[in-house]
């Protein structure tokens, strides 16, 4: 095959204009993603260097820039073009429908990769190759940065303008989505299914969470050319409005894909359908309304503090209702162990144990005291590469055969992809959470090379090089299969037929190795499930009882607004979880 049948090939030419546009952001996609690996690679160098040797091997610049890039890259170029990606063909596929506006989307698709080519800054390929001039200012989030009169470095307003076409995208990208679920509204006779409600609520959270950051992109532009004064702390506020909002746009698509594959794997219908109607609704309402509590040591009223609190306490409603209606479809079915069911287990089962230390992250006391260290960055990387990407990964593991009408090149590279990236990003958010238990802070060039330190820094290091050689291999798999698969017999398949039909393609047995074990694996999986269900219900009850007791030094020692205020807050935790007490009892009456 030639370079033009490859490039064909990649970006699937020879099929329909939908195929084509998702193609070409799903490989964008894979192309920002993967110099965001490059980037995190390079942070974790750097600082396994200081650990063990008591070196930097890199510049201060070159390290805080690719902190920077890393998350810019892998969370917008990557992750918010995939998700996109995946809500435009399912959309006109599920939906059936023609596409229209096509130029709006094409325009769309353009202006977010040149975003992302301005936020980083200047490129230069001689003498030497650095492009993290831009973002080794901006490794701390705030304003103001680069601002000329408002800080002591100055950058170029491309930085700025780059953020704006960020914001640009996400607004037109989501005006097409939502334009094509309003064209199906008056022909569609029964209602959305509940993963496409979730794709339409996500895309509404985009378009809300956004309005914050747009308006401190428009702010600092301003500032900039000197029409506007700034306020740091106002603008701090305004960006941070969209700061957690964007958890929840990335988290809540890999919820969206469990609503279609659980069911489809299980080959059952979901257990409550209006329970997920219900959830998507409380996930978009609560969403966008928790974005203060990354701010409690801002010097903002205790009042929105604590109603801050209780807001991301009442996001954990929704998660419950969410994982007991999966639980309840899948409890009991005889699922085929593949690829895809792997990678959906492991979204699930991950979001459980990242939503865990969410909590805590939320409650003002224990914030006080990790803080901006690697305890946070264990928390949401542990979202990101335990639920986030393996729920992507089950969904791109089936939409490849879809689009391309081929096979996954090889099982065995499938299975090994699985295996090396969950050991390595485990690996990786272990050592995290130790370092967050030394109080180490969050991108920390220099730290105190201590023993038990020294050997968490290195053990993310080495689960981070596992984790990304497996999902280079992932990658090789993936143009193999583009290029080389064998020809899947999808045509005139329902979805659920084809993703099964794929699925047993990427059977563990398909792959000819050795059988995991003679006991049934259902029966091993349910056994295991039960110990973990035990295990999760303990951990919440007791997680509940500290949240409740930590709150009561403060009631008796505090004056008398301090007292009414955790008083307050007391009534109203336990309120939250007799309300989700209350949910779950209810379940089955839903």
């Amino acid at each position: 095959m030639g370079l033009k049948g490859l490039i064909v090939a990649l970006f699937q030419l020879d099929k329909d204009w939908t195929t084509r546009i998702v193609m070409a952001m799903l490989v964008m996609g894979v192309i920002w993603g993967l110099l965001g690996v490059i980037d995190s690679l390079m942070v974790r160098i750097q600082e396994t260097a200081w650990g063990t040797l008591g070196t930097l091997v890199m510049t201060s610049q070159e390290y805080y820039g690719g902190v920077t890039l890393h998350a810019e890259r892998d969370l917008f170029g990557f992750a918010q073009q995939v998700i996109y990606a995946l809500f435009i063909y399912f959309t006109i596929k599920l939906l059936n429908l023609q596409p229209r506006a096509k130029w709006l989307l094409n325009i769309s698709f353009i202006i977010l990769n040149i975003s992302m080519m301005f936020m980083e800054g200047p490129i230069v390929a001689y003498p030497v190759f650095n492009d993290n001039y831009f973002s080794a200012t901006d490794w701390y989030y705030i304003s103001p940065m680069g601002i000329p009169g408002y800080s002591q470095y100055v950058v170029s307003p491309l930085f700025f303008i780059g953020w704006l076409l960020l914001d640009i995208f996400t607004y037109t990208g989501g005006i097409w989505i939502v334009y094509h679920y309003y064209i199906a509204s008056k022909s569609l006779k029964e209602k959305l299914p509940v993963p496409l409600v979730y794709f339409l609520m996500v895309t509404l959270m985009f378009m809300i969470g956004y309005s914050g950051v747009t308006a401190a992109d428009v702010w600092d532009l301003l500032a900039y050319a000197g029409v506007v004064g700034l306020n740091a702390i106002a603008n701090q506020i305004a960006f941070w409005i969209f700061g957690h909002s964007v958890v929840y746009m990335a988290w809540v698509p890999a919820v969206g894909a469990l609503y279609l594959l659980i069911p489809t794997l299980a080959n059952r219908p979901l257990y409550s359908d209006r329970m997920g109607r219900i959830s998507a609704l409380l996930y978009l309402i609560f969403s966008n309304n928790v974005p203060i509590h990354h701010l409690y040591m801002v010097n903002l009223p205790v009042a929105i503090k604590v109603i801050q609190e209780v807001l991301t306490y009442a996001v954990v409603i929704p998660s419950m209702m969410t994982f007991l209606n999966l639980w309840a479809t899948a409890k009991g079915a005889n699922v085929n162990w593949n690829v895809i069911t792997a990678f959906t287990a492991l979204s699930f089962t991950g979001a459980i144990a990242a939503g865990v230390t969410g909590i805590s992250n939320a409650t003002i006391s224990i914030d006080a005291i990790i803080h901006n260290t690697m305890w946070v960055v264990g928390h949401f990387h542990a979202m990101i590469l335990l639920s986030i990407v393996p729920a992507a990964m089950a969904v791109i593991y089936f939409m490849i055969p879809m689009m391309s009408g081929r096979q996954w090149y090889s099982g065995k590279l499938a299975w090994l992809h699985f295996i090396g990236y969950t050991l390595g990003s485990v690996l990786l958010i272990i050592g995290f959470e130790l370092e967050g238990f030394y109080g180490v802070v969050r991108r920390a060039e220099i730290f105190p090379r201590v023993p038990g330190l020294v050997f968490a820094e290195n053990l993310a290091t080495v689960g981070a090089l596992i984790a990304e050689l497996a999902t280079l291999g992932w990658f090789l798999n993936l143009v193999l299969t583009l290029v080389k698969g064998r020809t899947a017999r999808l045509e005139g398949l329902g979805l659920g037929e084809l993703i099964n039909t794929v699925a047993m393609s990427l059977s563990w047995e398909s792959t000819g190795m050795p059988s995991l074990s003679n006991v049934s694996l259902s029966s091993r999986l349910a056994k295991s499930h039960r110990k973990a269900l035990g295990a999760g219900w303990a951990i919440g009850i007791v997680g509940a009882l500290l949240i409740v007791i930590s709150v009561i030094p403060l009631a008796l020692g505090g004056d008398m607004y301090n007292t009414l205020i955790d008083v307050w807050l007391l009534i109203l935790t336990i309120g939250v979880i007799m309300t989700s007490v209350s949910v779950l009892k209810a379940a089955k009456s839903i």
